[in-house]
Protein backbone atom coordinates (compact mmCIF):
# COMPACT_ATOMS: atom_id res chain seq x y z
CA UNK A 1 0.00 0.00 0.00
CA UNK A 2 1.70 3.20 -1.14
CA UNK A 3 2.38 5.88 1.92
CA UNK A 4 0.15 8.84 0.98
CA UNK A 5 -0.12 12.29 3.28
CA UNK A 6 -3.54 13.35 2.07
CA UNK A 7 -6.89 11.78 3.16
CA UNK A 8 -8.75 9.72 0.98
CA UNK A 9 -12.72 9.40 1.20
CA UNK A 10 -14.67 7.33 -1.30
CA UNK A 11 -18.25 6.61 -1.26
CA UNK A 12 -19.63 3.62 -2.54
CA UNK A 13 -23.72 1.69 -2.51
CA UNK A 14 -26.08 1.28 -5.31
CA UNK A 15 -28.21 3.16 -7.23
CA UNK A 16 -30.42 5.97 -6.02
CA UNK A 17 -28.62 6.41 -2.79
CA UNK A 18 -28.08 9.92 -2.83
CA UNK A 19 -23.91 9.75 -3.27
CA UNK A 20 -23.52 12.56 -5.63
CA UNK A 21 -25.47 14.93 -3.19
CA UNK A 22 -23.48 14.18 -0.28
CA UNK A 23 -20.34 13.86 -1.41
CA UNK A 24 -21.23 17.05 -2.62
CA UNK A 25 -22.27 18.78 0.42
CA UNK A 26 -19.17 17.10 2.28
CA UNK A 27 -16.95 19.06 -0.13
CA UNK A 28 -18.56 22.26 0.31
CA UNK A 29 -18.26 21.94 4.21
CA UNK A 30 -14.62 20.51 4.23
CA UNK A 31 -13.86 23.87 2.22
CA UNK A 32 -15.56 25.96 4.55
CA UNK A 33 -13.49 24.12 7.38
CA UNK A 34 -10.72 25.15 5.55
CA UNK A 35 -9.62 22.08 3.97
CA UNK A 36 -8.10 21.68 0.69
CA UNK A 37 -10.19 19.01 -1.38
CA UNK A 38 -10.49 17.41 -3.98
CA UNK A 39 -14.08 15.83 -5.65
CA UNK A 40 -13.86 14.00 -8.11
CA UNK A 41 -15.83 10.77 -9.64
CA UNK A 42 -15.44 7.34 -11.04
CA UNK A 43 -15.76 6.62 -13.95
CA UNK A 44 -14.62 10.49 -15.01
CA UNK A 45 -12.97 12.66 -13.76
CA UNK A 46 -10.64 13.68 -16.39
CA UNK A 47 -10.83 14.41 -20.31
CA UNK A 48 -10.42 10.92 -21.27
CA UNK A 49 -11.89 9.09 -18.06
CA UNK A 50 -15.01 11.16 -18.87
CA UNK A 51 -15.05 10.11 -22.61
CA UNK A 52 -14.61 6.49 -21.23
CA UNK A 53 -17.48 7.11 -18.76
CA UNK A 54 -19.89 8.05 -22.01
CA UNK A 55 -18.53 4.48 -23.16
CA UNK A 56 -19.27 2.32 -20.18
CA UNK A 57 -22.50 4.03 -18.82
CA UNK A 58 -24.56 4.67 -21.81
CA UNK A 59 -27.54 3.28 -22.46
CA UNK A 60 -26.77 2.67 -26.44
CA UNK A 61 -23.80 0.19 -25.12
CA UNK A 62 -25.93 -2.34 -23.90
CA UNK A 63 -24.17 -5.20 -26.19
CA UNK A 64 -20.72 -4.35 -24.03
CA UNK A 65 -19.31 -7.39 -23.30
CA UNK A 66 -18.47 -7.72 -19.16
CA UNK A 67 -14.95 -8.05 -20.37
CA UNK A 68 -14.78 -5.10 -21.80
CA UNK A 69 -16.65 -3.32 -18.98
CA UNK A 70 -13.91 -4.62 -16.35
CA UNK A 71 -11.17 -2.98 -18.23
CA UNK A 72 -12.26 0.15 -19.05
CA UNK A 73 -13.18 1.17 -16.03
CA UNK A 74 -10.30 0.09 -14.57
CA UNK A 75 -8.41 2.43 -17.71
CA UNK A 76 -10.76 5.12 -16.30
CA UNK A 77 -9.06 4.17 -12.70
CA UNK A 78 -5.50 4.56 -13.75
CA UNK A 79 -5.97 7.51 -15.71
CA UNK A 80 -7.44 9.78 -12.87
CA UNK A 81 -5.22 8.39 -9.95
CA UNK A 82 -2.13 8.76 -12.45
CA UNK A 83 -3.64 12.30 -13.16
CA UNK A 84 -5.48 13.19 -9.77
CA UNK A 85 -5.90 11.20 -6.99
CA UNK A 86 -2.42 10.16 -6.27
CA UNK A 87 -0.39 13.96 -6.92
CA UNK A 88 -3.29 15.24 -4.46
CA UNK A 89 -2.70 12.67 -1.72
CA UNK A 90 1.26 13.56 -2.15
CA UNK A 91 0.44 17.34 -2.07
CA UNK A 92 -1.55 16.46 1.60
CA UNK A 93 -4.96 17.11 0.24
CA UNK A 94 -8.71 15.53 0.99
CA UNK A 95 -9.67 13.79 -1.83
CA UNK A 96 -13.71 12.81 -1.69
CA UNK A 97 -14.67 10.03 -4.43
CA UNK A 98 -18.08 9.50 -5.73
CA UNK A 99 -16.99 5.86 -6.44
CA UNK A 100 -13.57 4.02 -6.34
CA UNK A 101 -12.01 0.38 -6.04
CA UNK A 102 -14.99 -1.15 -4.25
CA UNK A 103 -17.68 -0.86 -7.18
CA UNK A 104 -15.04 -3.20 -9.39
CA UNK A 105 -15.03 -5.42 -6.72
CA UNK A 106 -18.89 -5.29 -6.32
CA UNK A 107 -20.09 -4.95 -9.77
CA UNK A 108 -17.46 -6.78 -11.46
CA UNK A 109 -15.70 -9.11 -9.38
CA UNK A 110 -18.97 -10.09 -7.10
CA UNK A 111 -22.14 -9.34 -9.28
CA UNK A 112 -20.62 -10.23 -12.49
CA UNK A 113 -18.23 -13.08 -11.40
CA UNK A 114 -15.03 -12.44 -12.56
CA UNK A 115 -13.56 -12.81 -8.92
CA UNK A 116 -12.39 -10.82 -6.00
CA UNK A 117 -8.83 -11.82 -6.64
CA UNK A 118 -8.88 -10.79 -10.26
CA UNK A 119 -10.29 -7.61 -9.85
CA UNK A 120 -8.12 -6.67 -6.77
CA UNK A 121 -5.27 -7.25 -9.01
CA UNK A 122 -6.32 -5.16 -11.32
CA UNK A 123 -6.93 -2.16 -8.99
CA UNK A 124 -3.43 -2.82 -7.52
CA UNK A 125 -2.38 -2.16 -10.43
CA UNK A 126 -4.55 1.56 -11.32
CA UNK A 127 -4.95 2.71 -8.52
CA UNK A 128 -0.93 1.69 -7.35
CA UNK A 129 -1.76 -0.36 -4.31
CA UNK A 130 -3.71 2.84 -3.10
CA UNK A 131 -6.77 2.17 -0.40
CA UNK A 132 -9.40 4.50 0.75
CA UNK A 133 -9.07 5.64 4.14
CA UNK A 134 -12.93 5.73 5.07
CA UNK A 135 -15.08 4.62 3.11
CA UNK A 136 -19.04 5.17 3.05
CA UNK A 137 -21.22 2.84 1.97
CA UNK A 138 -24.93 4.56 1.11
CA UNK A 139 -27.17 1.57 1.66
CA UNK A 140 -30.53 1.46 0.39
CA UNK A 141 -33.07 -0.91 -0.36
CA UNK A 142 -32.82 -0.98 -4.29
CA UNK A 143 -36.10 -0.35 -4.79
CA UNK A 144 -36.39 2.23 -3.38
CA UNK A 145 -32.92 3.63 -5.41
CA UNK A 146 -34.13 2.66 -8.45
CA UNK A 147 -37.44 4.71 -7.98
CA UNK A 148 -35.34 7.43 -7.35
CA UNK A 149 -33.08 7.42 -10.16
CA UNK A 150 -36.54 7.16 -12.57
CA UNK A 151 -38.04 10.21 -10.53
CA UNK A 152 -34.49 12.22 -11.55
CA UNK A 153 -34.85 10.86 -14.96
CA UNK A 154 -31.50 8.50 -14.41
CA UNK A 155 -31.51 5.77 -17.40
CA UNK A 156 -27.71 4.48 -17.81
CA UNK A 157 -26.73 0.94 -18.55
CA UNK A 158 -26.80 -0.25 -14.76
CA UNK A 159 -30.21 1.19 -13.58
CA UNK A 160 -31.41 -0.95 -16.64
CA UNK A 161 -30.30 -3.94 -15.17
CA UNK A 162 -33.28 -5.73 -13.55
CA UNK A 163 -33.93 -5.71 -9.93
CA UNK A 164 -32.08 -8.98 -8.72
CA UNK A 165 -29.40 -7.69 -10.12
CA UNK A 166 -29.56 -4.63 -7.60
CA UNK A 167 -30.01 -6.68 -4.64
CA UNK A 168 -27.07 -8.76 -5.67
CA UNK A 169 -25.22 -5.48 -5.06
CA UNK A 170 -26.55 -4.38 -2.17
CA UNK A 171 -25.94 -7.66 -0.35
CA UNK A 172 -22.19 -7.80 -2.10
CA UNK A 173 -21.79 -4.18 -0.70
CA UNK A 174 -23.13 -5.09 2.91
CA UNK A 175 -20.74 -8.13 2.96
CA UNK A 176 -17.34 -6.17 2.18
CA UNK A 177 -18.57 -3.94 4.45
CA UNK A 178 -18.76 -6.46 7.40
CA UNK A 179 -15.79 -8.58 6.62
CA UNK A 180 -13.38 -5.36 6.54
CA UNK A 181 -10.69 -5.65 9.07
CA UNK A 182 -9.03 -2.07 8.26
CA UNK A 183 -11.92 -0.19 10.30
CA UNK A 184 -11.83 2.10 6.38
CA UNK A 185 -15.61 0.88 6.11
CA UNK A 186 -18.97 3.03 7.89
CA UNK A 187 -22.67 1.86 6.86
CA UNK A 188 -24.80 5.01 6.57
CA UNK A 189 -28.51 4.03 6.18
CA UNK A 190 -29.48 6.50 3.31
CA UNK A 191 -33.61 5.85 3.37
CA UNK A 192 -33.47 8.34 5.95
CA UNK A 193 -33.70 12.01 4.81
CA UNK A 194 -31.26 13.79 3.01
CA UNK A 195 -30.28 16.09 5.94
CA UNK A 196 -30.21 13.13 8.72
CA UNK A 197 -28.13 11.64 5.81
CA UNK A 198 -25.98 14.57 5.87
CA UNK A 199 -25.45 15.46 9.65
CA UNK A 200 -24.50 11.80 10.25
CA UNK A 201 -21.75 11.83 7.60
CA UNK A 202 -20.34 14.67 9.36
CA UNK A 203 -20.21 13.71 12.74
CA UNK A 204 -18.35 10.54 11.12
CA UNK A 205 -15.63 12.28 8.87
CA UNK A 206 -15.10 14.84 11.90
CA UNK A 207 -14.54 12.65 13.95
CA UNK A 208 -12.03 10.81 11.61
CA UNK A 209 -10.11 14.15 10.70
Amino acid sequence: MSKKKGFLITFEGGEGGGKTTQVARLRDRLTQAGKDVVLLREPGGTVISEQIREVVLSAKNSGISYTTEVLLFQAARAQIYNEIVLPSLEAGKIVVMDRSRDSSVVYQGIVRGFGRELIDQLNTISTKDTYPDLTILLDLDPQVGLQRQADAGGNNRFEMEELNFHKKVRQAYLDLAHEDTSGRWKIIDAAQPLEKVTEELWKLISEKL
